[in-house]
């Protein structure tokens, strides 16, 4: 199905979380409502990666990179 709109929505671990704990985890139900509150909007996710990125100098965090289309 061709789209005739893209959206691109990124989701990123907390940063005091990466910072004394080492490693936070993506925050699930924030990721969740946004997929929720697109998709009432006719947005549809076609596409997911997962990506560190560098924070700061010792640090990474993950980040979620979602493609929606419709």
């Amino acid at each position: 199905m061709p789209y005739k709109e893209y959206k691109i929505v990124s989701t990123f671990e907390e940063r005091l979380g990466t910072i004394f704990l080492g490693a936070s985890g993506i925050p699930v139900k924030e990721l969740e409502s946004t997929l929720n509150q697109e998709a009432s909007s006719g947005w549809q996710m076609i596409f997911q990666i997962i990506k560190q990125k560098r924070m700061f100098l010792f640090w990474t965090r993950e980040t979620v990179l979602l493609t929606l289309g419709r």
